[in-house]
């Protein structure tokens, strides 16, 4: 099958011929491994026993191997990090190693951070310009300059297409499965992880289900800012006899080392510009399709309004996967522009933005998501209470919806469709 390249391509065009090694960190299945085999001429798998017994055995063995080299699932031997940093100390050289990991070491499993040696990239499912299930037309990179100039572009996708982008998942090889087959998978990917990846990590689960109990209530806090007792509470009702707060920090904490949720942190702007914010990052899992197959829900079912979310939030569950959804396309190429995302709420809440991309400079894009095919006046006024305060520090704003053409409207405001969202 011939290779679909990905945003992160770009970035590795861009940064390998001169840096000397590459980590590229993020959930397993989507996609490290054969985006990173494009571009060396050999491959150390330490997911394989015998490869990694061996390699255990003397970590310097890999520096026999040629170069330009992967490491796939380096973190199993954590110690040719610490080899990968000498190699690389001794010789700057650029593209040498690409390190592939789907999840984070222990702490102190490395003697040094690699920091200044070892570049780190963020690799998530696929989203929709990757996926090619239409020809994008607007640029979050031209975006992200500010000219504010006018858009074009009509979009195909109805409201249950992307609700079947949503249950399909950004998963490269669950692409084509369909029915019980992708059901099956999601399921199974899910299973694996607590049965099998967490205890990797140095957690003991007794009672797995609890975990996926605990992971069902956190997708169906997906795109809110629900405290970690909400969530506890969401998945233990009618108990009276809860378990301890730190049992649900100790689940964050291991399936954010598998790169499994994907927080988007609350915007903190330097200096006076705001005031009286809200510090809670907003829930996502790695992918909005594992959100929605722990949940049971269908395209039919999230069609119909089934589902019940926890959080302070208001909206349906369909609303917060389909920001998910917004949230993976726009952190992607966000990450490729070298821009970092955040959310912004008032800490009253009476104010609210659902997506900041922050530029090195500390300008910002503003962006709203509405799932719906129009956009009000009502729909953009949380943009413009934005604008007001930022002045010329907001670059753009910007409402992506599902509707069928991208314009800006008389306010200035910019209307995408997500599926006219390119990088």
């Amino acid at each position: 099958m011939e290779y679909a390249r990905r945003i992160l391509d770009d970035e590795l065009d861009e940064l390998f011929g001169q840096v000397p090694a590459i980590a590229v960190d993020g959930a397993k299945g989507v996609g490290k491994t054969t985006t990173a085999e494009q571009r060396v001429t050999g491959v150390v798998r330490l997911d394989s026993k015998a490869i990694r017994e061996s390699i255990a055995a003397e970590p310097e063995q890999v520096l026999g191997r040629g170069r330009s080299l992967l490491i796939d699932e380096w973190q199993k031997v954590p110690e040719v990090w610490d080899v990968v940093r000498r190699a690389v100390d001794a010789d700057p050289t650029g593209g040498q190693f690409l390190l592939v990991g789907s999840a984070s070491p222990a702490p102190g499993a490395t003697a040094h951070s690699g920091a200044g040696r070892i570049g780190r990239l963020r690799m998530r499912p696929m989203t929709l310009s990757e996926r090619g299930v239409t020809q994008p037309t607007v640029s979050l990179r031209g975006l992200l300059g500010g000219g504010r100039g006018p858009l074009a572009g009509s979009c195909p996708l109805t409201l249950s297409d992307y609700v079947e982008e949503i249950v399909a998942s950004g998963f490269p090889a669950m692409r084509r499965l369909v029915g019980r087959s992708r059901r099956f998978q999601l399921d199974s990917y899910l299973h694996n992880a607590v049965d099998r990846d967490v205890p990797e990590q140095g957690l003991a689960v007794r009672k797995p289900e609890a975990m996926l109990t605990w992971l069902r209530a956190y997708a169906a806090a997906t795109a809110t800012t629900a405290s970690y007792a909400q969530i506890l509470d969401a998945a233990t009702p009618g108990q009276g006899d809860k378990p301890a707060r730190s049992t649900s920090i100790a689940y964050r904490d291991v399936l954010s080392s598998l790169w499994l949720l994907d927080p988007v942190p609350a915007w903190a702007p330097t200096g006076s510009l705001l005031t009286r914010l809200g510090q809670t990052p907003k829930h996502h899992l790695a992918d909005p399709g594992l959100a929605a197959r722990l949940l049971g829900l269908s395209r039919d079912a999230l069609l119909d309004g089934v589902g019940t979310s926890v959080g302070p939030q208001s909206g349906s569950v369909l609303g917060h996967l389909f920001e998910s959804l917004v949230t993976l396309c726009v952190r992607v190429p966000a990450q490729a522009a070298e821009a970092s995302v955040g959310h912004l709420r008032t800490r009253n809440g009476d104010h609210e933005v659902d997506l900041v991309v922050v530029r090195d400079d500390g300008r910002a894009l503003a962006v709203e998501v509405k799932l719906a095919n129009t956009v009000t006046d009502q729909d953009t006024k949380h943009l413009h209470w934005l604008a007001d305060r930022m002045g010329d520090k907001l670059l753009d704003a910007v409402v992506i919806n599902t509707g069928p053409n991208a314009y800006r409207r008389p306010d200035g405001i910019a209307v995408v469709p997500l599926g006219l969202l390119a990088p």
